[in-house]
């Protein structure tokens, strides 16, 4: 009998590129991880508690042009005269973690960064989730720069698989990413989102197959989770003032029906859907529930305006890492 080539062994090993790397996430990574939309049936997210970095924030730095506590620095904002009460801000989180756990989601929980991650609660902004895992980002202001390697070992912690990485000079955050259905997103453009981001984002999700939208944000809009958020297969809650009108056309175009918020009512679009049809909203949006109600859409309130003050809400304080497609 010949002798067989060097590592003829290697031969006898079965290959591996097939079945697709998402037909393997359970069997592989343990568990269907991503989104391949946003409102399919919540099964997991990720939140991060507020913690003593909150402490940061002083009385004494109102500045009345900006009508806000403005960190001389740049290091932090918050949008009252008064600081923080840190027993009201853990109380209202606690209650989004309550809120979600009564819904069946299974929420991981990241203890507080602390030191200068004054905004580090809001877990949407590092990374956006995608079909099979998370593309980390790259945060728009020095504030929050140095969140990304941490965002990064929650969701690896989690077992969330990490398909990507914003790199150079590109910035991305996840408020201002949104999948509209199956293989379709839009990401807005913005102040903390720019060009190169978005450029890199697309080659990502090319990847992935799934097609990209850039819907320019107006004005000092950071997100665009404060104009835009799908309820439904089919239906989409919009302040349409924050919104180009493309965008608009785009989802007519769609098949996709919009539902105008309540004016002055920008924070209920900052919602997190649960599955179609069915919403977690914070309170103080009587108009905006009456409306989505009025359409046949379910909403859950909880309080939570003192976390508003930091400058993010429900849906920015919610990564998913699980959700079932619609």
């Amino acid at each position: 009998m010949s002798e067989a080539p060097h590592d003829a062994h290697q031969a006898a090993m079965e290959g591996a590129a097939e079945p697709p790397f998402n037909e393997e996430l359970e069997a592989v990574w343990g568990a269907r991880f991503g989104a391949t939309d946003e409102v399919g049936p919540l099964r997991r997210v990720l939140v991060r508690r507020p913690g003593p970095e909150l402490e940061a924030i002083r009385e004494d730095a109102w500045d009345e042009r900006l009508g806000a506590l403005v960190d001389p620095e740049g290091r932090w904002y918050w949008t009252d005269r008064r600081a923080p009460d840190l027993d009201v801000v853990a109380a209202q989180h606690d209650g989004l973690v309550a809120a979600l756990r009564g819904e069946g989601v299974e929420v991981d929980v990241a203890e507080p960064l602390g030191g200068g991650f004054v905004k580090a609660v809001y877990t949407r902004d590092p990374s956006i989730t995608v079909p099979g895992g998370a593309i980390v980002g790259r945060m728009g202001v020095r504030m929050r720069r140095g969140e990304e390697p941490h965002a990064t070992r929650a969701l690896a912690n989690a077992g969330m698989p990490i398909l990507g990485t914003i790199t150079g000079t590109g910035t991305l955050e996840g408020g201002s990413f949104v999948k509209l259905r199956r293989g379709i997103a839009a990401l807005g453009t913005s102040i903390r989102c720019n060009h190169e981001g978005e450029r890199q984002l697309r080659a990502l999700l090319e990847l992935i197959g799934v097609e990209l939208i850039r819907v320019p944000v107006a004005g000092y809009s950071i997100h665009i989770d404060l104009h835009f958020a799908m309820v439904d297969q089919d239906r989409a809650l919009v302040h349409p003032d924050g919104l180009p009108y493309d965008f608009l056309v785009t989802l007519r175009q769609l098949g996709i029906q919009t539902i105008e918020a309540g004016p002055g009512e920008e924070w209920g679009l900052n919602l997190l859907c649960l599955r179609p049809g069915r919403v977690l909203m914070a309170e103080g949006s009587p108009r905006t529930v009456e409306l989505l109600e009025r359409a046949g859409i379910e909403v859950v309130t909880i309080p939570y305006d003192e976390l508003h003050k930091n400058g993010g809400g429900v849906h920015c304080s919610t990564i998913e890492l699980v959700r079932d497609p619609a």
